[in-house]
């Protein structure tokens, strides 16, 4: 199984179609018998959860069979994989109005949790023997009560993960701004991002507040090995090419 997430970055003019995508992408989305899962997601202003929405800035996420992506392995050109994987709808769509895009293709390895009580990447395993470059997806539901709790935290974890060794890149991606986030992070390996996670005092003491003070509904955690990344965000490469 393979997941692939794409950011696209619209001009200020076309931010009207950027909203209007969040709903018009979701049809061939549900029609594309080669997706098991997908999501259409805005995306925050900072690298984390955040109720700051970038109104230029959006995602979709998709998630394929092994086979069907192997289709795509081949594939040199950037554009000529987003008709692969999305459709010829969406990925004419964000070349129409010039959007800038990133594309990061994942193999998922390690996890727990649901989505939309679903598992949406698959049954995984808890841990694996991998110790490579890493991607992780860390996403949940909060509960609305608990809302004022968790971003009086957000800040804080958001600039020591950006100091921590080992961090390449992260985003804030979900489908509300508050109550349903995620962040997705990459790491150059899985020790490095185990340190951060972990080892660092604030990081691992909000973990042990989470679950004392179930502050999500429904959450989840899964690990990535990263086979491809395409393209840039503001003009860089999030990643240097696999």
């Amino acid at each position: 199984m393979y997941a692939v997430l794409t950011i696209a970055r619209y001009k200020k003019r076309f931010i009207y179609f950027a909203l209007l995508a969040m709903g018009l992408h979701r049809l061939p989305l549900l029609f594309n018998r080669k997706i098991s899962f997908h999501k259409t997601l805005g995306c925050g202003r900072g690298g984390t959860f955040s109720k700051w929405p970038d109104w230029q800035q959006w995602g979709l996420l998709v998630v394929l069979e092994e086979d069907d992506m192997k289709t795509n392995t081949a594939i040199t050109d950037h554009q000529q994989l987003l008709k692969a994987v999305y459709g010829k709808f969406i990925s004419g769509w964000w070349k129409f109005f010039g959007c800038e895009t990133w594309t990061v293709v994942l193999q998922p390895i390690e996890g727990h949790g649901t989505w939309d009580g679903k598992e949406a990447f698959g049954h995984l395993p808890p841990k694996t023997d991998y110790e490579g470059m890493i991607a992780v997806l860390t996403r949940a539901t909060i509960r609305g009560r608990k809302l004022a709790r968790f971003h009086q935290h957000v800040e804080a974890i958001s600039n020591d993960m950006r100091k921590a060794d080992g961090f390449l890149f992260s985003i804030g991606i979900g489908e509300s701004p508050r109550l349903r986030q995620a962040t997705f992070s990459v790491w150059q390996s899985k020790e490095q991002m185990k340190q951060f996670a972990y080892k660092m005092k604030d990081h691992a003491e909000v973990i042990q507040k989470t679950r004392k003070e179930n502050w999500y509904s429904e959450d989840m955690f899964v690990r990535f090995k990263v086979t491809q990344t395409w393209g840039t965000i503001k003009g860089v490469e999030p990643i240097k090419k696999m």
